[in-house]
């Protein structure tokens, strides 16, 4: 297949913007060669952001919401594709798709005495019609028909962006979640696993909405402060997900704003900065803990690659550092890809896929009964 243009769009669960990168991808003896164009992050409005929390929570979701939010969405996806289209001076005609990730509204794994499934909005058609170009979405229902976890999906994009024949390379995302991909080194795809963690910056975030009127923890600063509460850190180190073996994912129904203020009013009596630390502190260890438990008792990690907002904490990057010592902990910048876009240009290499009739699952990350094509395509 030739050379193909295309825009991929994450809204993650960190709620911290709409990623978008423009990319060609052209395939090369069975690989996909990717260039990023250009990226842009683009912010949402106070009033849909605080929609999109109260779809979120159950207290205040609605039918009447969600419909709404939906098409809501796809017009904020639309313009994302337009802005870092201009930005690059490239034209909206000239782009062969759009793969469209969309914004997880909630997310119910294997395991639950409910039916396994997924809701993410952000309406194809919306996009497609806004800007002229066929629209991929909806890509993790096809793996949960398949009776996988759909999540994480991202592993096959970094078995293709960063496998290695010498070394075995662990990617770590810490956006709202925290998830990793296990590259064998030399391994084939079959033998690749990726998992949720648990929490990453998501309830860092919360706490310092809550205490300091901020969307995050700039630097990590706050988080260096202050004190470790032991009580709250070792009752969090017992939390049942930590001990669930992969395939595993989770999401704001486990790790959101309920379970965050949980923690604050039960630890009212403590310093915010105190607070803030500790839980830095178990998003950290949870990290540590699930690559030392379903990692490295089979695998030595030669290098830790880290990516998503959560690589600018200076608390988890340090915390990280210690507790994987025999490993090499870097950021994703430092190979000169933005940290930001990588889940975005993910999914256009899921969309690539698609196009090409081709299956974009992990089994071994997922969980799936057999490989399956990703999306749902909407032309114009």
């Amino acid at each position: 297949m030739n050379k193909m243009y295309a825009v991929g769009l994450m809204s993650g669960t960190s709620l911290d913007g709409v990623d978008a990168a423009l990319v060609s991808l052209e395939e090369s003896d069975d690989d996909i060669l990717v260039e990023l164009l250009a990226f842009e992050t683009i912010d949402i409005e106070a009033s849909l952001l605080d929609k999109i929390k109260k779809s979120i929570m159950k207290e205040s979701s609605s039918n009447e919401l969600l419909c709404s939010l939906n098409f809501e969405l796809g017009y904020l996806f639309s313009e994302a594709v337009k802005t870092v289209c201009n930005k690059a001076e490239f034209q909206l005609d000239e782009l062969d798709f759009i793969a469209s990730h969309g914004q997880t509204i909630y997310h119910i794994p294997s395991g639950s005495d409910l039916q396994p499934s997924t809701m993410q909005l952000g309406e194809p058609a919306v996009i497609a019609y806004e800007t002229g170009v066929k629209v991929i979405s909806n890509f993790r229902s096809m793996d949960i028909a398949a009776g996988g976890e759909g999540a994480p999906l991202v592993p096959f994009a970094d078995y293709t962006l960063f496998k290695s024949k010498v070394e075995t390379v662990v990617l770590l995302n810490i956006g709202g979640i925290a998830n990793i991909t296990v590259l064998p080194a030399g391994g084939k795809l079959s033998e690749v696993v990726a998992f949720d963690t648990g929490p990453g910056n998501m309830i860092i975030d919360e706490l310092m909405s809550h205490f300091y009127d901020k969307s995050y923890d700039y630097n990590g600063e706050i988080g260096l402060k202050g004190n470790i509460i032991t009580d709250l850190f070792e009752t969090l180190k017992n939390h049942p997900y930590i001990s669930e073996k992969p395939p595993k994912s989770t999401g704001r129904e486990m790790f959101g704003v309920e379970f965050t203020q949980d923690i604050i009013m039960r630890y009212s009596a403590y310093k915010s900065q105190d607070i803030v630390k500790t839980l830095t502190a178990f998003t950290t260890w949870s990290i540590v803990e699930n690559i030392k438990r379903y990692v490295e008792k089979h695998l030595h990690v030669d290098q830790l690659i880290v990516s998503g907002g959560g690589v600018y904490n200076q608390g988890i990057m340090t915390g990280l550092k210690k507790g994987l010592k025999n490993t090499h902990v870097i950021s994703l910048e430092s190979l000169n890809i933005l940290p930001d876009a990588k889940e975005a240009i993910a999914f256009a290499i899921l969309g690539y896929r698609t196009l090409n009739h081709k299956f974009s699952n992990v089994k071994t990350a997922t969980g799936a009964k057999k490989d399956v094509v990703l999306g749902s395509i909407t032309y114009i």
